[in-house]
């Protein structure tokens, strides 16, 4: 057996009391440092030195305590590993720091705080570690820009295998709580994230997570509170299953964006499915948006969705944001189901739907589609427009949807 203690040397010369990281055979242990003179501690450094020692066919321990996280962790080659993490990881208010060095995740320039990859991965949180991003001293520094570069996601896996993640809390997110890039076989379950702007500048871009150039993808029993999408399906993403989350102040359930790649990359999303979803004060619940790109979404199912005060639950567009290119889209969108779609809409539209008039919509249907207006006297109307086979699909279309129909609507139309 072997047990040692790391860092002495640095440790003292920093003035800490104790030494931070213990390790027992293929165990390593982790205690937060304690702060010294009212000064934070930066805990980075022995817990990149854990999982250096004991990230392959190991065990890493996170001990309850503040973590303080100081720098970027970047673990791309972890290997049957075994994490547990019983306290807080804070990460530091040092914006400029992590404007300059969070590290690059190729999608639309995004970057991140912390990236994981490998394969054989478990991540326990036990309802108990807690990622503290400081996301308020960010909400009030981008003064509600989009996508601000050099903001970091919480957490990233990337070229990861076989990664099961569970009972962890966010608060404050920076950016996305949470990001699924170029993996495959991974289970997140039982999450919590609050991201919540206190101040006159809203949270943006604090997405609870977003899957991209990934396939089975399995997302149960959250609750996500972000200001942005809840859970966002990208390009090249595939059998995506998301069962029992309930999403407030979001965009709850969604396809996209896609279709907007440099040198006209195809995206393709396929075998979706979203059920048991709660959508409460969101901007949209079970929707798809696309630029007028190319490559394709196909055979998504939306169940058991139920809407509570949605701005426009069902909402599908092939020019996001744009509103250019709307009916010349290459990206058609296909097989898709509405089952069992309830609740209330804060206006009265409970649909609309424009696809593009080159590539217009196929296999699109309604089953037990009910979405009342909250104001209880407004008749729902469903909008829709370039839909193959609509007359059979159980759609009520009530009239037309126009090209540059909004996303989000500030009352009756």
């Amino acid at each position: 057996m072997r047990s040692t203690f790391l860092l002495p040397g640095l440790l003292a010369l920093a003035g800490y009391a104790s030494a931070a990281l213990n390790v027992t055979g293929s165990t390593c242990t982790v205690t937060p440092l304690e702060s010294t003179n009212g000064q934070e501690p930066d805990d980075t450094p022995q817990i990149l030195d854990a999982f250096k020692q004991c990230g392959k066919n190991g065990k890493v321990i996170l001990t309850e305590g503040m973590f303080h996280i100081g720098k970027v962790m970047d673990l791309k080659d972890l290997q049957n590993v075994d994490v547990e993490i019983h306290g807080t990881l804070r990460w530091s208010s040092d914006i400029q720091y992590w404007l300059r060095n969070s590290i690059g995740v190729e999608y639309a320039q995004r970057s991140t705080a912390w990236r994981i990859g490998g394969q054989d991965i478990s991540i326990r949180g036990f309802g108990k570690a807690l990622f503290d991003g400081q996301g308020q001293l960010w909400y009030d520094e981008n003064r509600s820009g989009s996508n601000q570069a050099g903001r970091p996601i919480s957490l990233t896996l990337w070229h990861a295998k076989n990664v099961f993640i569970d009972g962890i809390t966010w608060r404050q997110s920076q950016f996305w709580h949470t990001f699924v890039a170029y993996s495959e076989n991974i289970t997140m379950t039982n999450l919590d994230m609050n991201s919540t702007s206190n101040s006159q500048w809203s949270t943006v871009n604090t997405d609870g997570t977003d899957t991209w150039n990934s396939k089975d993808v399995f997302i149960k029993n959250w609750t996500v509170t972000c200001g942005d999408d809840c859970i966002a399906v990208k390009g090249n993403s595939t059998n995506i299953q998301v069962s029992n989350v309930h999403c407030y102040e979001s965009g709850c359930a969604v396809i996209g964006s896609i279709g907007n790649n440099p040198g006209n990359a195809p995206d393709f999303v396929q075998d979706v499915t979203f059920d048991n979803i709660t959508c409460t004060h969101s901007s949209n619940a079970a929707w798809i948006k696309t630029y007028s790109g190319t490559g394709r979404v196909k055979n998504v199912t939306f169940s058991n969705i139920r809407s509570e005060n949605v701005n426009q639950p069902i909402y599908v567009t092939s020019c996001i944001y744009t509103a250019r290119g709307c009916d010349q889209s290459r990206l058609p969108i296909q097989d898709v189901r509405w089952i069992n779609v309830t609740g209330t809409s804060r206006y009265n539209i409970a649909s609309a739907i424009h696809c593009s008039a080159s590539n217009p919509c196929s296999g699109f249907s309604f089953e037990n589609v009910n979405i009342t207006p909250l104001d209880g006297k407004s008749t729902p109307k469903y909008l829709c427009s370039n839909i193959n086979g609509q007359s059979e699909s159980g759609i009520p279309c009530t009239g037309t949807c126009p090209a540059d129909w909004p996303q989000q609507l500030s009352g009756n139309r």
